[in-house]
């Protein structure tokens, strides 16, 4: 006798064959039958729904163990973020131009943010989400402490490095509110760290 519970992840079921267990998780399902409709190269309901099919069939054949990454979509979230990225390229790549162009000598620095959210998937999607936009390179994760390496182009002003490092700071309240867990959107609303932080 079989039956359906939702595991952990609320994108992934398992089904209790007897002793045994299956485990279906939705995103890899997506994954394989994107890998599946590429391999045929023309995308038609048959090949998406054999893509399907075959997907299943290999999470049932080969389960792996549930496991929850913490990811979680909200489409508000994703449409706040979305929006705030379109927006800052923007006014970035205005503001690099303008550096270009400009006279005189900018000192670039390098800059530690340390983030508030310390889960693996909310650090590393932060660095992607800051690393898009123009002039604020991530060089390096420190994954221990949960912090950003910044490179800022225009460092001789303080107020510069300070911006730089609330910018990194919105971007992963951003990042938490549209795929993190509830408890890595409140890790997100806290205070900000003050005083001197290293650069």
């Amino acid at each position: 006798m079989s039956n359906l519970f939702r595991d952990r992840s609320p994108y992934s079921w398992s089904f209790r064959v007897g002793r045994g267990r299956r485990v279906l998780d939705l995103p890899l399902v997506g994954w394989l039958t994107v890998i599946w409709l590429l391999l045929w190269g023309t995308p038609s309901w048959a090949n998406l729904v054999n893509g399907v099919l075959v997907a299943v069939c290999l999470c049932l054949a080969f389960p792996l163990p549930a496991v929850d990454i913490g990811l979680r979509l909200h489409p508000l979230g994703v449409l706040r973020l979305a929006a705030y990225l379109l927006f800052d390229m923007f006014s970035s790549s205005v503001e690099v131009t303008r550096q270009i162009f400009a006279k005189g000598p900018y000192h670039a620095a390098v800059v530690a943010v340390p983030l508030r959210v310390r889960s693996d998937l909310m650090l590393t999607a932060t660095a992607v989400a800051v690393s898009n936009v123009p002039g604020g390179s991530v060089i390096e994760v420190r994954r221990s402490t949960a912090t950003l390496f910044l490179h800022v182009l225009d460092a001789g002003n303080p107020g510069e490095i300070e911006g730089a490092q609330r910018q990194v700071w919105r971007m992963e309240e951003l990042v938490a509110r549209a795929f993190g867990t509830a408890e890595d959107i409140a890790d997100a609303a806290r205070p900000v760290p003050e005083g001197d932080l290293p650069t």
